[in-house]
């Protein structure tokens, strides 16, 4: 064989080769693009979710404020029942106090005045004795004159 027909034959198995790798080149291309378009579909779709979720979340730290704002503002309102009901504690404490002190100050009082509370309480007895004999006379009186 001459050497001008085996680089036609060269050439001929080097064009095939070529043919044969520009079609795979192709079926893997086409393979890639598919997959990239199913890549591009599924981002399109976490798009429209992450959307949904930022929505979402901006009307949560919405209403989140709401809700702290109202808390913030019955705590306000509670603050004052807390200072009233500190209020009537004091007085309560207060009362108590006075309480006390006018308990020891008649405590004090009787224990110094004992014998003169024994004596006034002596007297009012000798006082009703008089006072039960005085009504039997009187009753004796007038039984005496009834009969005459």
């Amino acid at each position: 064989m001459d050497w001008s027909m085996l680089g036609w034959i060269a050439l001929a198995i080097a064009a095939v080769g070529f043919l044969v790798l520009c079609i795979a080149l192709s079926v893997v291309l086409f393979s890639v693009k598919k997959n990239l378009d199913y890549v591009a579909d599924t981002l399109n779709g976490l798009d429209g979710q992450i959307q949904g979720i930022t929505r979402e979340s901006t009307d949560l730290l919405h209403k989140g404020n709401r809700l702290v704002e109202d808390v913030q503002g019955k705590v306000e309102k509670l603050n004052s029942v807390v200072d009233a009901v500190q209020g009537v504690g004091y007085s309560v404490q207060n009362l108590n106090t006075s309480v006390d002190r006018v308990t020891n100050s008649i405590t004090t009082n009787i224990s110094q005045n004992e014998e003169q509370i024994s004596q006034v309480v002596q007297w009012s007895n000798v006082a009703m004795e008089i006072a039960d004999k005085w009504n039997q006379r009187q009753r004796q009186n007038k039984t005496v004159k009834s009969r005459y």
